[in-house]
């Protein structure tokens, strides 16, 4: 798994061209039953929780389909580690704990309607992705205006091609309940997505006939 996930990367760099994913200065463990791999670049590796992405709840206990919450983690390399420390020494930040550091994770908020992402709080992690200290950005992005090719652009898109692909499964393990009319919604676009591709099928074999 760990050569096969190493060989993406190498894929992706290429035609991102970022060159070849940087070996991480710190030794994570990332555990692959709970973090889905999307990207590497020169200075980090990305992942999202595939265990904890989930839709919102609203007020009433009922689940919100257009709201994703994602919590995601990023490692970092010798150089975006030394980055980080500069920048906090140059603001007269804490830098207790960061000869550990190792990355970040950032909780990601999606409006699927307006298609746009608010980041409401980074921490920072140690190897053992415990947190060494957080902040609230409250930075909202708007993902159709991100370079097709960049790596957060690349990154959300993944994200947002994951949850649609296991909506079901999602929906199962958020804390809330659908209502009628959403439950009703999401069982007709699964019989019309049905019946499009019996239709593909039966015009794809007649093609071939």
């Amino acid at each position: 798994m760990q050569m096969k996930r190493w060989i993406a990367g190498l894929m992706l760099a290429a035609a991102l061209g970022l060159g070849m994913p940087t070996v991480m200065a710190r030794a994570v463990a990332v555990p692959e039953t709970v973090y889905q791999w999307v990207q590497s670049s020169p200075r980090m590796n990305y992942y999202f929780n595939k265990q904890q992405i989930c839709f919102a709840v609203d007020a009433a206990g009922f689940i919100d389909l257009n709201t994703l919450i994602v919590p995601t983690v990023r490692t970092y390399d010798d150089i975006k580690i030394q980055d980080v420390l500069d920048k906090r020494r140059w603001r007269m930040e804490s830098t207790d704990g960061f000869d550990d550091l190792a990355g970040e994770a950032d909780y990601l908020q999606f409006n699927l309607a307006l298609q746009t992402v608010d980041v409401t709080q980074v921490d920072f992690l140690d190897s053992g992705l415990a947190t060494l200290a957080s902040s609230s950005p409250e930075q909202v992005i708007q993902v159709a205006k991100l370079p097709p090719k960049s790596l957060d652009s690349v990154f959300y898109h993944a994200v947002l091609d994951y949850a649609k692909q296991h909506q079901d499964e999602i929906i199962a393990h958020t804390k809330g309940q659908l209502k009628a009319a959403d439950q009703q919604r999401l069982v007709a676009e699964k019989k019309a997505a049905e019946k499009a591709a019996r239709d593909q099928a039966k015009n794809d074999k007649t093609h071939h006939q």
